[in-house]
């Protein structure tokens, strides 16, 4: 699946495809993220909301 990320280093969007379905946080404090990795090796994360990361992790 492929997610839009900001890479900071190259200061704009690029689309990227996800490598893992990643939480943050405890109870109601929980945030909802996506991560994957710029084709030179440097790690993107994209917060995203619980019904999105829901939805993509079931696909």
């Amino acid at each position: 699946m492929k997610h839009s990320f900001y890479d900071v280093k190259a200061k704009k969007k690029v689309e990227a495809e996800v490598t893992q379905f990643v939480t943050y946080g405890e109870g109601n404090r929980q945030r909802f993220a996506f991560k994957a990795v710029t084709k030179d090796g440097r790690n993107l994360t994209a917060f995203v909301s619980k019904d999105v990361w829901e939805k993509a992790k079931k696909k």
